[in-house]
């Protein structure tokens, strides 16, 4: 082929390239990368080994441990100076569902999600939500039921992102969106505490960005054909919001570069995630939102769910993905949209 007859195609593929990098709205952004590095192994180990300890038994809900569990959630969020978004209380108080209504009239014990927030800078009405359910099965046959993966590792990322943000605001680099630190009890009961939530919500929905949810990203699948470990399943993301889906893959690109998984993304697939953890009380409210997700294994809702089995390495580098997407959403000069 003659190279006067290349020139149109070199010509096609310059102006291809050309609008593919004007039309790429994030960049690198130090700070996010800055604060990020403040998520560690080592730190997300040491928080779950307290929080899935047999000290909290399991965190049935309600019981003895969870109020254990709670407490030190709250503890977490005064010790980091972090605010809680009501006045007075991180606790919102959840009124049984008439299912439970006789179960939980035997004991004083009143179950409650934990809601810490930062105030955005610039836009303090709008507000990115990470959440994550903070109770487990609790006791059954005088077994506890850890629940390091389900969802300790959740719990403990949350913790994480929040310090990172909260040193961000020490150093006068706080985001420009409110950022909502959602932990809901009575996951494991069927959605309690996030339907509670989003029936009565703390701010309203129509201020809610997204809900960024985070259930068991401490292991691999070992049902999942490919057997690379750098992975995770995204569940949701482009189903109301093609944006955010956009957004996701381009922060993963930029930072993280893990595969992400979207075997169970389909809403017909026979195990139905897309409609079992919390996320989907946000969905059902047309909220754009993310379920990040490892998968399921031989431990799950079972006794032996325990902290040595976490993948830590794996924990950290999710959890920076989780940080860098909330970061990007929190601070970008348009609050993205639903289709």
């Amino acid at each position: 082929m003659r190279f006067r007859k290349l020139i149109p195609i070199i010509s096609f593929a310059l102006f291809l390239s050309y609008f593919n990098q004007s039309f790429s709205q994030i960049k690198k952004d130090r700070k996010s990368l800055k604060y990020s590095k403040t998520i560690k192994a080592e730190e997300l180990k040491e928080k779950l080994y307290i929080y899935a300890s047999d000290e909290f038994e399991g965190r049935g809900t309600p019981s003895k441990g969870q109020e254990l569990a709670i407490k030190f959630l709250e503890n977490h969020y005064v010790s980091n100076n972090i605010n809680p978004l009501q006045e007075d209380t991180y606790f919102q108080t959840i009124l049984p569902p008439k299912r439970f209504e006789k179960w939980w009239s035997k004991t004083d014990l009143t179950p409650k999600n934990v809601i810490a927030y930062i105030e955005g800078e610039k836009y303090p009405d709008e507000y990115i939500i990470i959440s994550a359910h903070l109770d487990h099965i609790g006791v059954k046959d005088g077994e506890i039921y850890n629940g390091a993966d389900d969802d300790g590792s959740g719990t403990v990322a949350i913790l994480e992102i929040a310090e990172a943000f909260s040193q961000a605001v020490k150093d006068g680099k706080g985001p420009k969106r409110s950022i909502i630190f959602l932990h809901v009890t009575g996951e494991e009961m069927g959605l309690v505490g996030s339907k509670y939530y989003t029936d009565n919500p703390i701010v309203p929905l129509e201020n809610t960005v997204t809900d960024l949810n985070i259930d068991m990203i401490g292991r691999t699948d070992p049902q999942r054909a490919k057997r690379n470990r750098d992975y995770i399943y995204l569940i949701g993301s482009d189903k109301i919001s093609t944006e955010l889906h956009n957004i996701s893959e381009e922060i993963n690109n930029l930072y993280s570069k893990l595969d992400l998984d979207y075997k169970f993304n389909d809403e017909e697939h026979p195990e139905r995630f897309y409609y079992r953890s919390d996320h989907y009380n946000f969905a059902k409210n047309n909220i754009p939102i993310i379920f990040y997700f490892s998968g399921t294994h031989e431990d799950y809702h079972k006794s032996t769910d325990t902290p040595d089995k976490i993948q830590y390495d794996l924990l950290e580098l999710r959890t920076k993905l989780i940080f860098h997407t909330a970061w990007e959403l929190a601070n970008r000069k348009e609050r993205i949209k639903s289709d």
